[in-house]
This record gives C-alpha cells, sequence and structure tokens, in this order.
C-alpha cells in the first residue's frame, strides 16, 4: 500500500521543511455541519453504527475532502472507542452524548480494566484505516488518533461527559495510586492503538488531551503529560523509510507550550486562546505548531474570516512549521460555505509567508 502521495504539505509542515503555502484541516471536519454527513449517519442508525462500519467510516472521512481542498484527511471514529474496548460497554443517549455502562472508580474497576486486543476489540478502526487509505489513492495523508490517557479516564471515572470533572479529580487528588493505574492501562493501551493505526496505513498521529486544561498546572505535569510523554516514546516513528510524524494537542494547554514541545512530539497543537507568534518564539526551534483560529470565526462573514486568517498567519510569520487549524474542533452549525471561505483564504494569503 505505497501510493505516491500528490500533495505531501502537511506532512512536509509538520517536519518543518519548506512547503508553497501553509497547509490546512479542520478538527472535526467530518461532522454534523455537512448535509452528507447528516445523510449517511441517518442511514447508519446510530453514531456507534457509523463508527463501528470501516465503509460508513471511510465514506464520511472523505466527504470533507470531496467538498473542500484541504490537505489531509482524518480517520472517522471517535475518542471513546478505546474505554469500550477496555470493557467499559459505550452508549449514546439521544441528547445526552456518550455514556458508560460500567465505571471506573474503585479498585476491584481498574482490576477488572482490560488492555484490549487491538487486532480483535479495535479490529473495524484498522480496517477502516486501511479502507480511508486506500480510497484516498494518495491525494493526501491520513492523519490516525487517539484521545489522551487523562482525557479517556476523565470519561471512565465520570461515566459521560462533565462540566466539572469532581469525580475524576477527587480520585486523582485523594486516591493518586489508582489514578496513575487507570492512566498507566490507558497508556499502554493507547500506544498500541496508535501504533496498529500507524500499520494499518496512517501516516501521522495526533493526541487529542480534551479535558487536559481542566488541570491546574502541578496536577497536569503528574497526571496528563507524562503519559503523553510515554505514548509519543512508545510510537512508531518511520513506516517503509517514511517519518511518522505525531501531534499532541492539550485544549487549553498554551500555559504548558514549553512542556509540551519537550516531551519529543513533533508537533504541538494550539486552542485559540494563545497568540501562535508567541508560541513560535517559544517553541518553533522544536516543534511544528497546529492551529489555531477561533472556529466561531466560521459564523462570521467570509471577509472576517478572510481577515482573520490573515492574523494568525502574520502572527506565526515567514516559513514553515505551521498547519492551519481551528483552535477546537467545527461546530456543527457551521455554514459549510463559511468553511469554504476558510480554506481559500488559508491557500491564498499563506503564499507570501513562503
Amino acid at each position: 500500500m505505497n501510493f505516491k502521495l500528490k500533495n505531501d504539505t502537511f506532512l512536509r509542515a509538520l517536519l518543518r521543511q519548506p512547503t508553497e503555502y501553509t497547509p490546512l484541516w479542520m478538527m472535526r471536519q467530518a461532522g454534523r455541519y455537512l448535509p452528507e454527513y447528516c445523510a449517511t449517519r441517518k442511514r447508519a442508525g446510530s453514531f456507534l453504527n457509523l463508527c463501528k462500519s470501516p465503509d460508513m467510516a471511510t465514506e464520511v472521512t472523505l466527504q470533507p475532502l470531496d467538498r473542500f481542498p484541504l490537505d489531509a484527511a482524518i480517520l472517522f471514529s471517535d475518542i471513546l472507542t478505546v474505554p469500550d474496548a477496555m470493557g467499559l460497554g459505550l452508549y449514546f443517549s439521544e441528547g445526552e452524548g456518550p455514556k458508560f455502562e460500567r465505571t471506573v472508580r474503585d479498585e476491584a474497576a481498574v482490576k477488572a480494566l482490560h488492555v484490549p486486543d487491538i487486532g480483535k476489540d479495535l479490529k473495524y478502526v484498522t480496517d477502516a484505516v486501511s479502507q480511508i487509505r486506500k480510497a484516498l489513492d494518495g491525494r493526501v495523508p491520513l492523519i490516525g488518533f487517539s484521545g489522551s490517557p487523562w482525557t479517556l479516564a476523565c470519561y471512565m471515572v465520570e461515566g459521560g461527559s462533565s462540566d466539572d470533572y469532581a469525580k475524576v479529580k477527587t480520585m486523582a487528588y485523594s486516591e493518586p495510586k489508582l489514578m496513575h493505574q487507570i492512566l498507566s492501562k490507558t497508556a499502554d493501551t493507547v500506544t498500541q492503538y496508535l501504533n496498529a493505526q500507524i500499520e494499518a496505513g496512517a501516516q501521522a498521529v495526533m493526541i487529542f488531551d480534551s479535558w487536559g486544561g481542566a488541570l491546574s498546572h502541578a496536577a497536569y505535569h503528574e497526571f496528563s503529560l507524562p503519559y503523553m510523554q510515554r505514548i509519543v516514546d512508545g510510537l512508531i516513528k518511520e513506516k517503509d523509510g517514511v517519518k511518522i510524524p505525531n501531534i499532541v494537542f492539550t485544549k487549553g494547554g498554551g500555559l504548558w507550550i514549553e512542556s509540551i514541545a519537550n516531551i519529543g512530539c513533533d508537533a504541538v497543537g494550539l486552542d485559540w486562546t494563545m497568540d501562535i507568534g508567541i508560541a513560535r518564539q517559544k517553541v518553533g526551534h522544536k516543534v511544528a505548531l497546529q492551529g489555531n483560529i477561533d472556529p466561531l470565526i466560521l459564523f462570521a462573514s467570509p471577509d472576517a474570516i478572510r481577515a482573520e486568517v490573515e492574523k494568525v498567519l502574520a502572527s506565526y510569520g515567514y516559513g514553515s512549521g505551521h498547519v492551519f487549524n481551528l483552535g477546537h474542533g467545527i461546530s456543527q452549525h457551521t455554514n459549510p460555505e463559511h468553511a469554504a471561505a476558510l480554506v481559500q483564504a488559508v491557500h491564498e494569503l499563506s503564499r507570501k509567508y513562503h
């Protein structure tokens, strides 16, 4: 499966090699803002069916690429496939988001957590990766991903989404040993999972630490960052003679950008609260940067979008090492025409910086 890449701008930017323009993709680019996605999702009957069908996952992964000239595809899946495979029983209740049948709140539950056999328990994901890679036929690179151990643990302990992370933080503070056991098992699983995606054809991988920003400075450096470092250390770095770059993204992690850049990742994802020029001054000699326009700019006019794109590009400045992205996932209420305006603006306005 060695399709020659027709557009490798994204991979070159991640490795801080020269590019003709700043490449971009959008977090959650295959999603509910696209009518074609909603149609496939309806056909699937449920979100979980959509995730677990390699055919449908391939279909929705390609939808945004057929509509916009994006520079990368990202596997369509969900971060919660991992705790599901670890035995927690994921389900979605209408209008309430993800829930787990079993939570992990005591020693017995931690002992019962099993490190899954990726080839069996998550075969539907690796099958989707292979199928998408084949379907892309070298158009653009494919990104694989996972949630971070801390972010997954938030769902595993809380039993679903949370506003205040009270249960998981209480465990971290009052039973740190137990918390570390959960994080350790989860980190081992995520490492194997990402490597399985690379073996199946992912050309870059990303760790989403969506809830790392909910931690204090000390807690982040104890419960989130070391486990991401452990994963980065264990990742396959090269396949078929080609480098496989990795991206680490902590939402709300701008304060810790230097610590993140020191764990050995190739790129650091930024949310919109951090100025990308300041980030570049701090760590741009070590890592590429990904981000970081506010996703809600897409609710404004195409002219306003263009002006905001110019600000981000100008702040980053000249040279490579920047992958343009939103600072978080695209909102389901976004007008696809506005997403198109963003892609066009980035491709047009970035050339003068290269």
